[in-house]
């Protein structure tokens, strides 16, 4: 009887107890951090230091490898794989390479200026590549020559490791992990905010006061989880984008949304009267997320923005996120929505047994 009653309430115990062990203590996958130069020419021997991160290059030095490729995609018409093999690959520590390479003299691009991507490849710890990172020039274009060139006679086969392992992404690192919990709140935040209209459209219906009870313990829940979803992402934007906080749109609607709900709680807290205040309450919880819905995901997608699934920046896709992160990701969502609906079945209790006890009644 016990599990018939509150599965749902272990599920989501069992849900964030697993997202924050797979979450926090997964490894990432080996990635490029840096080269340099950056820039070099066509027709010439390149030098490119390499520096990784969570790489293992000491344990097998002379099965690494290192490989050139066109960051802008070859020809469907071209028959074999645009990819030049490093001539030389030095091993300085478990994440230093010193590569060199025999560049062409003639590039498979239309352009004098061309970006190509750095891919390594380890035993130990699988491909990593850094895309459009290097720039080579050359002095006159003889495309052809340079598709020649480049193509790879033979495909190299890739190390396969650690599946189960996050991806390694610039910039992110391992900062990558706040998906689980950054991006799970607000998705757990609008499921209780759409169940507060739901039941604060039953009381206008039908004014009963436990209806307004329920809603009002969704909305301070919703409260609650857009807040510490406000703190993750200004963690995260301190890490990426070296400040707490910045006028993009997007944050700066998330925080007018925060307000909007405050707004709903202060009124609450300034009528007397209770069939008034549950009136009131209910015809503004309704259109606060018909004004919120439009702020979040109408009016940052028609400027540019420096947040995913903005204008300019699109949210997190295929590229993004791989099978690993999904394994993590769709849990945790499902877990914080549980679990934002357990503490919202909490408060909705104490509220209730309150009126009983103001109102005088017995509850047994």
């Amino acid at each position: 009887m016990f599990l018939k009653k509150f599965w749902w309430k272990l599920l989501a115990a069992a849900l964030i107890l697993v997202v924050l062990n797979r979450g926090l203590l997964t490894p990432l996958k080996h990635g490029i951090v840096d080269l340099s130069p950056t820039r070099v020419q066509a027709g010439t021997t390149a030098g490119i230091e390499v520096i990784a991160y969570n790489s293992h290059y000491d344990r097998d030095p002379a099965a690494v490898r290192a490989y050139l490729r066109p960051h802008r995609p070859a020809s469907p018409h071209h028959e074999g794989e645009l990819l030049l093999a490093a001539s030389s690959v030095e091993v300085q520590s478990a994440n230093r390479l010193r590569l060199k390479f025999d560049l062409p003299a003639f590039l498979p691009d239309p352009q004098k200026l061309a970006a190509f991507s750095l891919i390594v490849d380890s035993p130990g710890d699988g491909p990593a590549v850094i895309p459009g990172k290097l720039i080579i020039g050359q002095d006159s274009i003889r495309e052809e020559d340079g598709v020649r060139a480049w193509t790879s006679r033979e495909r190299p086969e890739f190390s396969e490791r650690r599946k189960h392992w996050f991806p390694y992404r610039n910039i992110l690192v391992e900062t990558i992990r706040n998906t689980f919990f950054h991006v799970s709140l607000w998705f757990a935040m609008f499921l209780l905010l759409a169940l507060s209209v739901y039941y604060s459209v039953r009381y206008l219906r039908h004014p009963i006061a436990d209806y307004d009870l329920r809603a009002f313990a969704l909305v301070r829940t919703a409260m609650l989880f857009g807040l510490l979803g406000c703190l993750t992402g200004s963690l995260w934007a301190r890490y990426t984008w070296e400040t707490w906080w910045t006028t993009d749109i997007k944050l700066n609607m998330a925080a007018l949304t925060l307000l909007i709900y405050l707004a709903y709680w202060v009124l609450r807290l300034s009528i007397e009267d209770p069939d008034r205040r549950r009136r009131i309450s209910a015809a503004y919880n309704a259109f606060a997320l018909a004004a919120v819905i439009p702020l979040i995901f109408v009016l940052p997608r028609l400027t540019d923005s420096l947040h995913p699934g903005s204008g300019g920046n699109p949210a997190i896709g295929a590229d993004d996120m791989d099978n690993a992160l999904r394994m993590v990701f769709y849990p945790s969502v499902l877990g914080f929505m549980l679990l934002g609906l357990w503490l919202a079945s909490l408060l909705y209790r104490v509220e209730r047994l309150e009126a009983w006890h103001e109102d005088g009644e017995n509850i047994f």
